[in-house]
């Protein structure tokens, strides 16, 4: 017998499906959401690469096994010095992870009406996983956007059960990190995040998004080298009011307090407390 077109699934894989594909990857998320009573997120950005301390550590000890131990020779190596770099990239993770756990704690004392201010990755490796794991660490609720990639992108067993998601279109899940965080930290990362910060910021920029989403440049140091946000400024191509959309930080405490202060100003007045009770596309301009 045919099966109904829903459950045909080679139909279901085709290109005349991509339709109902990316509205699947509304709708099904939404469901979930509103089911595990998520209300907004703070979302994570960052390399995919980035190692635990331990991990790193251990990864350093097995390219230096056996290796000349003099420094001039160990700087020649480069499989040594990637592990040492990694060594010294795994800061991020670890101070990833602290963050997660401190604005994890907070948001649990904000009562138990609704889940507020859930820690949310892109559900892989890395950075994804030190947030996902801080804010695991901490007792909460925990959500992971994860995408299907031919490499690196594996979720992490830090996502809590029922808020692991997996999207095949990069716009849906741009959509649902977008919709529902209040803020961005957004840890030294390549491509990937890079695509991301500027994606967010585009929307901020022209005003696509609904709410007020403070953006939090972790690591001072990194997106200096990297991004020349004043080039940008005297060559008269972003406005000084597009730089003020930048917060930076490069301790947790202190991206912990900047957290606290946007959220608590911004977010947590009696208006901001009403739970959605309407479908996101009727309350964002995306």
């Amino acid at each position: 017998m045919q099966p109904l077109a829903y459950r045909d699934h080679e139909f279901l894989d085709s290109d005349e499906a991509r339709p109902v594909r990316i509205l699947a990857e509304y709708v099904e998320p939404f469901a979930r959401f509103k089911a595990e009573d998520i209300e907004d997120t703070v979302v994570f950005f960052g390399s995919a690469r980035t190692l635990s301390r331990e991990d790193a550590q251990a990864a350093l000890a097995r390219a230096s096994h056996g290796r000349p131990t003099a420094t001039a020779d160990l700087a020649l190596d480069e499989e040594v010095a990637r592990a040492q770099k990694a060594v010294e990239w795994s800061r991020y993770y670890e101070e990833a992870r602290e963050l997660a756990g401190l604005l994890t704690t907070w948001s649990l004392t904000l009562g138990p009406t609704h889940n507020r201010f859930v820690v949310t990755s892109g559900g892989g490796p890395g950075i994804m996983e030190a947030a996902n794991r801080g804010a695991a660490d901490a007792g909460g609720k925990t959500v992971g956007l994860n995408i299907r990639l031919p490499f690196e992108q594996r979720p992490n067993p830090y996502i809590t059960k029922g808020l692991h998601f997996e999207f095949r279109y990069f716009f849906m899940r741009k959509f649902w990190f977008a919709y529902l965080a209040k803020a961005l930290v957004i840890f030294p990362g390549g491509f990937g995040t890079l695509d991301e910060m500027f994606d967010i910021l585009t929307l901020m920029q022209t005003d696509k998004l609904a709410e007020h989403i403070q953006i939090i440049l972790y690591g001072a140091e990194y997106w200096d080298r990297v991004v020349n946000f004043d080039s940008l400024l005297e060559a008269g191509a972003v406005g000084a009011s597009d730089l003020s959309l930048l917060d930076r930080a490069d301790t947790p405490q202190q991206a912990f307090d900047l957290l606290k202060g946007h959220l608590t100003t911004h977010h947590l007045p009696p208006a901001a407390r009403q739970r959605r009770e309407v479908p996101a596309i009727a309350k964002t301009r995306l």
